[in-house]
């Protein structure tokens, strides 16, 4: 069966019938790794640890601080040991690099459906964090921010209101400063 199909985007049109077909696969692998969370928090975890890692590979590059910030994150939202973070962080990773231009918005869509308005601000502001972790910003990681945002559901005037928190940390900013001095 297609990916298309599976989630219910191609082929002929079904409501997924079972909890395992409403999950993207990427969220079912980096789920399956939970296993002592509850079904639903383990999704959740999933899904976030995703889109941290799309944020972190919109540059084409996930560095080793973007890595810890995100290790950090998943360990602190769950109350992970260091290596289940680890190994959430890197299934993530994982399944950003290879599946990052047919999954990212169908996650993101997911972490949507299953989140609070208030978790999904919580999931910009540490994106922001992540993409910040290794001093700088970049253009394309700002921009998947604002997809993402607005994926989710926020205005842009809502992401630039946090993107603001980071403002000495944006790329395009730092250059200018550096010009300018």
């Amino acid at each position: 069966m297609s990916l298309l199909r599976y989630l219910g985007l191609g082929g002929k049109k079904r409501k997924p019938s079972t909890e395992s077909e409403r999950n993207t696969a990427t969220v079912r692998k980096i789920a399956a790794q939970l296993q002592r969370l509850d079904p639903d928090s383990a999704r959740y975890l999933a899904a976030f640890a995703y889109v941290l890692a799309r944020v972190a590979h919109a540059d084409l590059s996930i560095d080793l601080e973007e890595t810890s910030a995100m290790e950090r994150i998943v360990s602190q939202l769950a109350d992970l040991a260091p290596e289940e973070a680890s190994l959430v962080v890197e299934i993530a990773k994982s399944q950003a690099r290879l599946l990052g231009g047919t999954e990212n918005y169908v996650v993101t869509r997911q972490f949507r459906r299953i989140s609070t308005r208030q978790q999904r601000g919580r999931l910009l502001e540490c994106l922001y964090a992540v993409a910040a972790a290794d001093g700088s910003i970049t253009g394309p990681e700002s921009s998947e921010i604002v997809a993402i945002a607005e994926e989710l559901g926020f205005t842009r005037a809502e992401a630039n209101a946090l993107r603001s928190a980071y403002r000495e940390k944006l790329s395009e900013l730092q250059s200018r400063s550096g010009r300018s001095g």
